[in-house]
């Protein structure tokens, strides 16, 4: 198969008939279904399934457009790396963050940057930690920012933050009067938890077992934005990063957790290819931004 073959069949893929992606392409239906007739015969065996007006992929070829992924991302780095040629642009940033680090760190590093290197262009992306990996990994971004890294083979990092988690709650809730907040504290309140097998949700489990106390949420969540959403609503208690909790988008009270659950905030980078001087650049700024955190955070500080 050639790539114009995979990607005619990627397409069949995504919209289920031959009209839809022949309007996708630009191609006239009778050359979809040309190439597809002439796929499954370069390859010996059916690549869709027709049921009524609509076709399905078999098992053969969902996997084949799956392995063909790399080829496109391949192919759109590429494409980017020619228009920024075409361009003549000073330099490029390409960053990704999880959502504490980037909805407060990395705005106001960039906003820094932008200043001192108005002609540079930043392509900023927040996804969840294995997006945030996985970005860096396939040099999609040349710097990756994320909570709770434990490392991985190819991957260099450095802390930029050590901090502790915090409970939020709605502001004037009894527990509020509290010092600190303990896991028995929680028992008769509705609690909303991060999700599991997420480091930071493993990790408020792990203290809650070590304390002999249950486990019992009345929500899950995955980012700590929508657990301080729900506090700030009045629909429960939780357990985040005090990065989320202190970025002043929320009104809600905060008290420290015991016992501790240290985290970490890292910048990764790809270990085969060093970093630009202008990534250097920029993460000289995020240690800026680092160093003027509100006076909260610092009193988390490990």
């Amino acid at each position: 198969m050639n790539l114009r073959q995979i990607e005619i069949l990627r397409a069949i893929i995504r919209h289920n008939t031959t009209v839809a992606a022949a309007r996708v392409l630009g191609l006239s239906q009778p050359a979809i279904s040309n190439a597809l007739k002439a796929m499954e015969e370069q390859t010996g065996f059916a690549l869709f399934q027709r049921v009524n007006n609509r076709i399905y992929p078999t098992a053969e070829a969902t996997q084949i457009a799956e392995d063909a992924e790399a080829l496109f991302d391949l192919h759109d780095k590429l494409e980017r790396r020619i228009r920024d040629l075409r361009d003549s642009r000073a330099g490029q940033l390409r960053l990704v963050a999880t959502p504490p680090i980037g909805y407060g760190i990395l705005t106001k590093s960039i906003q820094k940057t932008q200043i001192l290197r108005p002609r540079i262009r930043t392509y900023f992306d927040v996804r969840r930690f294995e997006g945030v990996v996985n970005g860096v990994e396939s040099h999609n971004a040349e710097l990756g920012f994320i909570l709770a890294y434990g490392g991985k083979p190819g991957l260099q990092s450095e802390v930029l933050y050590e901090c502790k988690m915090v409970c939020v709650m709605p502001t004037g809730h009894p527990l509020s009067k509290k010092t600190h907040i303990v896991p028995k504290d929680l028992r008769n309140h509705h609690f909303i938890a991060l999700e599991r097998e997420t480091r930071l949700g493993e990790a408020t489990r792990a203290v809650f077992e070590q304390e002999g106390e249950d486990f019992n949420f009345s929500a899950e969540v995955r980012y700590g934005n929508t657990a301080c959403a729900l506090a700030e609503a009045g629909a429960g208690i939780a357990i985040i990063d005090p990065l989320t909790a202190y970025s002043g988008r929320f009104d809600i009270a905060v008290r420290p957790f015991e016992p501790a659950i240290p985290i970490a905030a890292y910048a990764i980078w790809s270990e085969n290819r060093s970093l630009s001087r202008l990534a250097q650049f920029f993460l000289d700024r995020v240690k800026e931004v680092v160093s003027e955190l509100p006076d909260q955070l610092e009193q988390q500080q490990i």
